[in-house]
């Protein structure tokens, strides 16, 4: 029998909503100093900038506004550490600033529902590999990490 079963983290996305994201696509997860980040002038309002990661610049993008959510930046300051989730394709990686991780859940894959474009906004929509609904009848969106990295957002300056 196939196994379909598989690990997501999941996290939370706006104040309400959680989205998971296929732990296959996460290198690390690792806590930054917004003081840290070097902006990038005439960039997207979402991606943030660079941050030094292993001697590496890592590009940084606020998720829930590239994903048309408030900024995560809007009640915070300079001195505020976030959670960023850095996701690996093809040997590149991006950095995914979230509100706050939750957990890591075993999900199965055959429950995955299609998305349709009625019920999700546009601003999500592209990134959406489907939703799962948890245990509380609450929608899990499920973000599609290629679809993050592949985003025309940023493919010309990564």
């Amino acid at each position: 029998m196939l196994e379909t079963k598989q690990k997501f983290l999941s996290f939370n996305l706006g104040v309400k909503d959680t989205a998971v994201i296929a732990l296959n696509h996460i290198t690390e997860v690792l806590q930054v100093s917004l003081a840290e980040v070097c902006g990038v002038p005439q960039m997207p309002n979402c991606v943030l900038g660079i941050y030094n990661w292993r001697g590496e610049m890592l590009w940084l993008v606020d998720l829930e506004e590239m994903l048309g959510y408030p900024s995560l930046l809007k009640n915070t300051n300079l001195l505020s550490k976030m959670m960023a989730i850095v996701l690996e394709s093809e040997g590149k990686y991006l950095g995914l600033l979230v509100r706050q991780l939750l957990d890591i859940e075993w999900l199965d894959t055959q429950h995955l529902k299609l998305q349709s474009a009625e019920l999700f906004s546009p601003g999500i929509s592209p990134f959406l590999h489907g939703y799962f609904i948890n245990g509380d009848e609450q929608i899990m969106f499920n973000l599609d990490a290629n679809l993050i990295m592949q985003s025309p957002l940023w493919g010309k300056h990564n």
